[in-house]
């Protein structure tokens, strides 16, 4: 009997396993943008700072928007993040004019 030889390396395997290390790494960078976006619009909010919360809003959109136009988070997902962060902001302006 003819001894077996090695297995072959599948090298797609190898090269899919490394480019889904760069793309975890990437995204982990991202959704913690997000998460921290989020957070000062949140804070602004909290403060009561009508003209920091708007412009914290808009960085927040800005972030969001994109990282669901490149998939890291669902685009429902970013819509969804995006509306209650403006309805929080917008209950501002209404709670200023009551």
């Amino acid at each position: 009997m003819a001894a077996k030889s090695a297995p072959k390396k599948n090298l797609s395997a190898i090269k899919r396993a490394r480019q889904a290390v760069k793309r975890n790494e990437r995204n982990r960078t991202e959704r913690t943008k997000i998460r921290s976006v989020v957070k000062s619009v949140e804070a602004s909010v909290k403060s009561g700072d009508k003209d920091l919360s708007a412009g914290a809003l808009q960085k927040a959109i800005k972030t969001i928007s994109s990282a669901g136009s490149k998939k890291i988070i669902h685009k429902n997902n970013a819509s969804r993040k995006i509306s209650r962060l403006t309805k929080k902001v917008n209950s501002l302006s209404k709670a200023a004019e009551a």
